[in-house]
C-alpha cells in the first residue's frame, strides 16, 4: 500500500523513523518497472549495506501523469514491494506541479529541505539517495532537496555508456559515489558521471534475471520442438522527435518483412504503451499479406518477462536496451533495423540517444542484410569499441569530458576512422578541431568568419 503525501500537508511518519537520529535511511527513486527491477536486483545481490529503513520513492513522468498507470500499481510490482519498508509518491508530494518540470527556487531550498525531512519522517537520519537520470528533474530536484545525502546512481540501460548529457552542479555531482549498471556490453566501461569519479559497479546478471522470474512467475515446460516466435520491439521514437509517425510506422513494417524473410511465420509485436493503435493494425495486415501471423501484446510487461514466457527465436528492434538483455542475459538471437539513417539525423549532435544507437549499429546484426549471422564486417573488439565510444563521447560533450580529446584524436587518426565515419558529422569535427574536419584558416580574422559561417549554417540546419 503506497504512502500518499503532499507538500501542502505535514505528517509525522512512524515505524523505523529516527527521532533519535542515529540511523540511516536509504531512499530509492524509480519511475519505471525496469528501474524497480534493477534496484531489486542490486538489493538482492548485496550492492547496498544494511539500513534502518528503505523507502521506495516512485514517480510518474509521463506528459499527462493522470492518464498513466503509476509504477506501484503496475502488474507485478507487488512482488517487488517487500524489499522496501514503505512506498512514497513524488507526484503527490509536489502536486499539482509536474515531476519533470518543477525545480525549486534557490531561495526556497532551505525551507523545503526541512519540510521534506519532516514530511517523510526522516528526522536527523543519515540519508543515502539512489536515483536514475541524475542530470534532470525529478532526480536532480530530489538530490537538491536532500543536500546532505550521499548519492548512488543506477543506470538507465544503454545511456550509461554515453557521457553525462548536462553539466551538473558540483554540489550535487561531488556527492555521487557509484554508478550501478547492468553489464549490457561486457568489457565497455560507462562514461556517465565519470567526471565526478563515480565508480562503475555492475549489478550481477543472474540477480536481474532472477527478479524477472519473480515478475513472470512459473513457466510451463516446453513440450513443442517448434521454434519460438520472432518478437518485434516498438520504442515509439516519434514521441521523442527522432522519427515522424509515418517513418516509425514504416520502420515497424520493415521489422515484419525482415522477420518473415528470415523464415519466421509467427510474429509477436510489443508496442510502446503510448503508441497509436493504428500501427498495430497495419502490422497485422502486412503479416497476413506475407503469409504470417502477427499477435499484438495488449498488456504492459517487460520485454525480459516475454523472453521467459515466449522463448522467442529472434528479437528485433531499433536500438532498444532489450536487444542487449536478450543477447547477453538470455542468449537469444537479435537483429536491428534503421540505426544508420537514425545516426545521421540525431539532433543536436549531443543527443543522449547517440551512444545507444551507436552500440546497436556496431554490435547487433542488421536484419535486412543477406546473412543475419554476418554483420558485413568484423565486429569491433573491446579496445576498438572503447576507442569509438570515447571519441563520440568527447565529440558530444567536449566541455564535460575534455579528458577524452586524446582518445578521440587517436581513434579519428587510426585505421578504424573510415569505417566509423558515419558516427561523426563533418561540422562537429571541424568545430572541435578533430581529424576529419575541414581545415580552419590560421589568420584570426578568417577564423572568426569561418566560425560565424559555421554557426549560421548550424542554426539553419536546426542546431546539428
Amino acid at each position: 500500500m503506497s504512502t500518499r503525501t503532499s507538500l501542502s500537508t505535514s505528517s509525522t511518519r512512524t515505524g523505523g523513523g529516527s527521532e533519535a537520529g542515529s540511523g540511516t535511511t536509504q531512499i530509492f527513486y524509480a519511475s519505471t518497472l525496469y528501474g524497480a527491477v534493477t534496484l531489486a536486483a542490486a538489493l538482492d545481490s548485496g550492492c547496498f549495506r544494511p539500513a534502518g529503513r528503505r523507502l521506495l520513492l516512485v514517480s510518474t513522468n509521463a506528459a499527462v501523469p493522470e492518464t498513466t498507470t503509476p509504477l506501484d500499481a503496475m502488474p507485478g510490482f507487488e512482488r517487488l514491494r517487500g524489499r522496501f519498508d514503505d512506498v512514497l509518491d513524488w507526484n503527490e508530494t509536489i502536486e499539482p506541479l509536474h515531476p519533470g518540470g518543477w525545480t525549486p527556487r534557490p531561495d526556497d531550498l532551505p525551507l523545503l529541505q526541512r519540510h521534506l525531512r519532516r514530511l517523510w519522517g526522516l528526522g536527523t537520519d543519515r540519508i543515502e539517495l539512489v536515483v536514475e537520470s541524475l542530470q534532470v528533474a525529478p532526480a536532480l530536484t530530489i538530490a537538491q532537496l536532500l543536500p546532505d545525502a550521499s548519492i548512488h546512481v543506477y543506470a538507465d540501460g544503454l545511456m550509461s555508456y554515453g557521457p553525462t548529457r548536462n553539466k551538473i552542479d558540483p554540489l550535487v555531482g561531488e556527492r555521487v559515489r557509484r554508478l550501478l549498471h547492468l553489464d549490457l556490453v561486457p568489457g565497455l566501461t560507462p562514461l556517465l558521471l565519470a567526471e565526478f569519479g563515480a565508480v562503475p559497479e555492475a549489478v550481477p546478471a543472474e540477480a536481474f534475471t532472477k527478479v524477472v522470474e519473480e515478475l513472470s512467475g512459473p513457466v510451463a515446460a516446453e513440450t513443442s520442438t517448434a521454434p519460438g516466435p520472432a518478437l518485434l520491439l516498438g520504442q515509439y521514437l516519434a514521441a521523442l522527435g527522432l522519427l515522424t509517425a509515418a517513418e516509425e510506422g514504416d520502420l515497424h513494417l520493415r521489422m515484419v518483412r525482415g522477420a518473415v524473410a528470415r523464415g519466421h511465420r509467427r510474429l509477436v509485436f510489443k508496442p510502446h504503451p503510448t503508441a497509436p493503435d493504428g500501427w498495430s493494425r497495419a502490422l497485422v495486415r502486412e503479416a497476413e499479406a506475407l503469409g504470417a501471423e502477427l499477435t499484438v501484446l495488449d498488456r504492459p510487461v517487460l520485454a525480459e518477462v516475454l523472453y521467459r514466457e515466449l522463448r522467442p527465436a529472434l528479437v528485433v528492434g531499433c536500438f532498444s536496451t532489450a536487444l542487449f538483455t536478450a543477447s547477453v542475459f538470455y542468449g537469444i538471437e537479435t537483429a536491428r533495423v534503421g540505426t544508420r539513417p537514425l545516426l545521421a539525423r540525431l539532433s543536436p549532435y549531443q543527443n543522449s540517444n547517440r551512444v545507444p544507437v551507436l552500440l546497436a549499429d556496431a554490435l547487433v546484426p542488421d536484419l535486412e542484410r543477406a546473412d543475419l549471422e554476418r554483420p558485413g564486417r568484423a565486429p569491433l573488439d573491446g579496445a576498438e569499441l572503447t576507442g569509438l565510444v570515447a571519441a563520440v563521447g568527447f565529440a558530444m560533450q567536449p566541455r564535460i569530458r575534455p579528458d577524452l580529446r586524446e582518445a578521440a584524436v587517436r581513434h579519428l587518426s587510426g585505421p578504424l576512422a573510415a569505417a566509423t565515419r558515419h558516427h561523426f558529422t563533418r561540422r562537429r569535427l571541424t568545430s572541435l578541431g578533430l581529424p576529419g574536419g575541414l581545415p580552419v584558416p590560421r589568420h584570426p580574422g578568417l577564423r572568426r568568419l569561418a566560425r560565424r559561417a559555421l554557426k549560421l549554417k548550424r542554426r539553419a540546419l536546426g542546431g546539428r
